[in-house]
């Protein structure tokens, strides 16, 4: 699992964009967790597919939150 400490604090610009295309995305998880993944693979970060399968709709809940999605995205993403 993710450790906190090691992962970035991504800017509130990146994490409104990747919500915003979550938000497009709402009705196929598939793709919004490959959408994940993506933005984590950019940014030189794994991702732990088994947490990535329960935090995608939750992530595509969230409103306007950045620190709650920062929370979320290390809870799935690991340094690699």
């Amino acid at each position: 699992m993710a450790e906190a400490a090691q992962i970035e604090k991504f800017p509130p610009s990146e994490l409104a964009s990747l919500r915003g295309k979550l938000m497009k995305l709402r009705t196929d998880s598939w793709q919004a967790a490959e959408l994940v993944s993506d933005f984590l693979a950019g940014r030189g970060y794994g991702v732990n597919a088994g947490a990535m399968r329960t935090a995608v709709p939750e992530l595509i809940v969230l409103r306007g939150s950045h620190e709650k999605m920062q929370s979320m995205l290390e809870t799935v993403a690991y340094v690699m």
